[in-house]
């Protein structure tokens, strides 16, 4: 079984979510898949191309949520296990687990880009 099945989105940091959505969704002809408050004071707005599964997270510079590539897994446990014994650091000792989202955790490859695990769900956002 692969680890990782398929790229659920990828994060652009912006300097303005609200441009960028105008941007993204009037310009470029994506759709809004999810525009949703996080926590206080964290939005996540998600915006996908027309017949795209994966799709483009904005995110705010200054953001507590990773700048980073989600990766659909079969099993986040499975896989936080593999990445360990693989030596690479994590930045979750143990899966985040938040209502209503998929267990998921992070990490950094080689080149220090952020990576995101989350299980997968029938929802195809990234949570």
């Amino acid at each position: 079984m692969a680890m990782t099945t398929r790229v659920l989105s990828v994060s652009v940091p912006v300097a303005d979510q609200d441009a960028a959505l105008t941007f993204y969704t009037e310009v470029l002809g994506c759709e809004l898949r999810t525009n949703v408050q996080v926590w206080q004071g964290t939005r996540l707005v998600e915006v996908v191309p027309p017949g795209s599964s994966a799709g483009l997270v904005l995110l705010p510079l200054d953001s507590e949520i990773p700048v980073a590539i989600r990766l659909g897994t079969p099993d986040a446990q499975q896989a936080h296990d593999a990445i360990r014994r693989a030596g690479v650091a994590l930045h979750n000792q143990e899966l985040i687990r938040m209502e209503g989202a998929p267990a998921m955790f992070s990490f950094t490859n080689p080149d220090g880009n952020g990576l995101v695990f989350l299980e997968n769900t029938d929802h195809h956002g990234p949570a």
